[in-house]
């Protein structure tokens, strides 16, 4: 039931998206679960990390696929995703240089993470008991990464915090 005079998640996701270059965290995580959402290309990146993730963690069908070569071309291509989102925001995002602090980590990364634990906290929720603590931990270690991107990109934006250059 929509309460008057009150903004929407999806209100809020709208103009998220049209007032910053990049994405919040509950459009990347709705990303990552697949579901469609509007917002440029770290989106469609953290989908298509999403999907990698999955498979390394728990497979198609429930097994996971221990060629060895198949786990090299996974981790290759999660290192080419990673690198494509620091490349994009490199190229779209303007840092801001001086007096900024260093993040020790860039967006690709921690992106990458956000998604690997959106994996693990929808798996632990399909697969675990509702009263079970990893189910809990999985689903608040997935709520303190999307806080912490969501800090990391105001601060950006701001000019509070710069990103590496690597």
């Amino acid at each position: 039931m929509a309460v008057p005079d009150t903004s929407r998640c999806v209100d809020s996701a709208v103009q998220s998206v049209s007032t910053g270059l990049l994405p919040t965290s509950d459009l990347l995580v709705r990303a990552c679960r697949g579901h469609r959402v509007v917002g440029g290309p770290l989106l469609w990146f953290a989908r298509d990390l999403a999907v990698l993730h999955e498979r390394r963690l728990v497979g198609r069908g429930g097994s996971v696929n221990t060629d060895p070569t198949h786990i090299l071309e996974n981790e290759r291509r999660r290192s080419e995703l990673v690198m494509a989102i620091d490349d994009w925001v490199t190229r779209s995002v303007p840092q801001h240089r001086l007096g900024a602090t260093l993040h020790t980590e860039t967006v690709g990364a921690v992106i990458d993470r956000l998604a690997e634990s959106s994996v693990r906290a929808h798996h632990a929720l399909m697969t675990l008991d509702a009263h079970d603590e990893l189910l809990h931990c999985a689903w608040h270690h997935l709520a303190e990464l999307a806080d912490a991107y969501d800090d990391l990109v105001r601060d950006v934006l701001a000019g509070r915090r710069r990103l590496p250059e690597w």
